[in-house]
């Protein structure tokens, strides 16, 4: 892999991996940006830390041209089904065979360990599929899980997606930092002049 040329710039980072994922396209002041516009910028996304921690310990994925177009694909499947989980449809047809053609270029194979307890291993069909796979077998569990903890921050002009794990599931904003205070900041002067 090459190394990154530096810092992960994007504003909202720790999400599971689909979500993060996601979360390489979004807007801030200077407009709007997308980390895998590049391999440079692929090489940021693969050594963050959800990225690591999802591939474990196998040799870490090239950043090359293979790997970026298999996550890409993802990232557009994973695209629509956000969409309809948003509205609480169920996925169409077209939108879960994206993430099964995904899907399809790995598996999981579970063995019985020498020591009686079980394993389970990822095959992928090539290197460069192991990171979009991840990516859409995370989706599968987080949809599994509760698919109504995936959301999209409240404010219209964020793209930025996260999954809810608060007690109450009432979070609205990708980053109270960010868009939580931009929010705040808007209804106190909308309270203070009177608007």
């Amino acid at each position: 892999m090459t190394q990154p040329p530096g810092a992960d710039p994007r504003p909202l980072t720790g999400e599971p991996l689909s979500i993060d994922l996601l979360n390489t396209r979004w807007i801030d002041g200077d407009g709007p940006h997308d980390l895998l516009d590049s391999l440079s910028g692929l090489a940021v996304w693969l050594d963050s830390p959800p990225v690591r921690e999802h591939l474990g310990p196998d040799p870490a994925p090239t950043a090359d041209r293979a790997t970026l177009d298999r996550l890409l694909l993802a990232r557009r499947a994973l695209d629509a089904l956000a969409a309809t989980a948003v509205r609480h449809d169920p996925a169409t047809p077209e939108d879960a065979d994206r993430l099964n053609e995904v899907l399809a270029h790995g598996r999981i194979r579970r063995t019985l360990g020498p020591d009686g307890t079980p394993e389970s291993v990822v095959e992928v069909d090539e290197p460069s599929w192991r990171p979009a796979w991840y990516a859409a077998e995370n989706w599968l569990r987080l949809a599994v899980d509760r698919p109504d903890r995936i959301r999209p921050c409240a404010n219209d002009a964020c793209v930025l997606h996260f999954h809810d794990v608060s007690k109450n599931g009432t979070r609205r904003w990708c980053s109270m930092a960010g868009c939580g205070n931009r929010a705040k900041a808007q209804r106190h002067y909308a309270r203070r002049s009177g608007a």
